[in-house]
């Protein structure tokens, strides 16, 4: 395997943060020629910017579902994460989606690619969400935004009518749910423009490095990760995700706090 893809909630990132025994094992692999790529739904700011530089600071990484892909420089005279690709939301879809959490009271973010993030509403689990993200959101009005979003993303506690959501949703829209070990109970719920994700930004990445997804691993938890999972080479599943993804998995490694990504990559090693 020439190419790893990372996950973060629930793979690289536990309920501590991330286990010290990963990245002794990151420097062993980048230092044999392996390339590493994050691939999630989070935007490519603050502190998941900063896993990404410490995975791989020349690299390329996917971020927003797959609705945006960065690549990093280290050099001062260019801009430290520069746009490959971007996916915008079909406007009027974007606006039915926004209309649709309104109605059912949803919390909700919109992010854009030039790595804006944006609320509405004042509840809690929009407070915790950005304590996580290690970034403070915006409060807009998501119809009125300058500038066109990549990504929506609703916030469902254990009651929220999530399927009212999912099924009133576009068609010119795609779901992807996804949960934090540090946030338990909630869904994120992400939304990207159809057939955008991880598997397409992966898929783009590869071939910017030359490889084929067959060259490449990805270690992953959620049902968002499945696709991927299935595409590359080695599909490998933590300890914590559910039985679909173990089954879907080449291997099952350990639960992220017991240092599953760090056997993961001792596979590759």
């Amino acid at each position: 395997m020439r190419l790893v893809f990372v996950d973060v909630d629930g793979t690289l990132v536990g309920k501590e943060g991330v286990p010290p025994c990963v990245w002794p094992k990151v420097e062993s692999l980048r230092k044999k020629g392996v390339r590493f790529a994050l691939v999630t739904g989070r935007p490519g700011r603050g502190e998941t910017l900063g896993y990404a530089r410490r995975l791989d600071p020349w690299g390329l990484h996917v971020f927003e579902s797959g609705a945006v892909v960065l690549a990093l420089s280290q050099d001062p005279h260019t801009p430290p994460a520069t746009p490959l690709k971007v996916e915008a939301l079909p406007e009027e879809a974007a606006k039915e989606a926004i209309r649709l959490a309104r109605r059912l009271a949803l919390p909700l973010e919109g992010y854009t690619a030039e790595g804006g993030f944006y609320v509405e509403g004042d509840s809690p689990l929009l407070q915790a969400h950005q304590e996580l993200l290690g970034l403070r959101a915006e409060a807009e009005d998501l119809l009125r935004l300058p500038s066109p979003l990549v990504r929506l993303q609703v916030l469902a506690g254990p009651e929220a009518p999530l399927g009212a959501f999912l099924e009133g949703l576009p068609r010119e829209l795609q779901a992807h749910v996804a949960e934090s070990p540090k946030m338990p109970g909630v869904r994120f719920v992400s939304l990207t423009r159809r057939g955008v994700g991880k598997l397409t930004a992966a898929r783009f990445v590869a071939e910017a490095y030359g490889l084929s997804l067959e060259e490449a691993a990805m270690v992953g938890d959620g049902e968002n990760d499945l696709e991927l999972l299935r595409a590359v080479g080695l599909g490998i599943a933590m300890g914590n995700a559910p039985p679909s993804v173990k089954q879907a998995a080449r291997k099952v490694v350990a639960p992220v706090e017991a240092c599953g990504l760090a056997e993961a990559l001792d596979l590759l090693g």
